[in-house]
């Protein structure tokens, strides 16, 4: 699984190359790409160079891989997206959480979504999940409708758990279970 390629309709989630580094850079410094997010990125090229490199060592954990991290660009002209992963939190429970973080000049376009429901087909039909969760600050409406549209339910509501930079967010937890993906598989057959 070191070279893993996931495609839907306008999406590929690949793993990262040395040339990604500037667009992965780039969108860590847009304040608005990072405004509901409680890790602060630096500023230094060589630090995103370093989360690069972790992304890429934890695709070569072979049968043991528990983090996959992807970068995302369109099928079309290979245009930077943004990244999304998912990590098996607890691998006796079939469990795993996952998030994403789009460059904000393509947002609005449903790619967020898209990249969400590969990531989640990925999770239930490949790695054999039983659960995936997902979370938000409560003021992050475009990301929690984003987790809606993709079938996740929201369980949820923590209070204080998120320390931004603008003092500390409630979080909405969202999860979808297996059985909500093989009933909604079975809807659209």
């Amino acid at each position: 699984m070191n070279n893993l390629i996931l495609e839907s309709e306008r999406l590929t989630l690949r793993a990262f190359k040395e040339s990604d580094i500037h667009n992965v850079h780039e969108m860590l410094q847009k304040p608005e790409s990072t405004v509901f997010n409680p890790s602060s990125y630096s500023n230094d090229k060589n630090e995103t160079q370093k989360l690069i490199n972790t992304w890429k060592s934890e695709a070569e954990a072979g049968e043991n891989r528990k983090k996959f991290t992807f970068l995302i660009e369109t099928n079309r002209d290979h245009t930077f997206v943004g990244i999304i992963g998912i990590d098996i939190i607890k691998p006796h429970y079939k469990n795993a959480e996952t998030w994403y973080k789009l460059s904000p000049e393509i947002w609005g376009k449903g790619y967020a979504t898209e990249a969400l429901e590969k990531i989640i087909q990925f999770g239930f039909e490949e790695l054999k999940l039983h659960r995936i969760e997902a979370g938000c600050a409560i003021d992050n409406i475009a990301s929690y409708k984003v987790m809606e549209k993709s079938g996740m339910i929201r369980e949820a509501h923590r209070r204080k758990l998120l320390p931004l930079k603008s003092g500390w967010s409630d979080n909405y937890e969202y999860a979808i279970l297996e059985e909500d993906y093989f009933s909604k598989l079975k809807i659209i057959h």
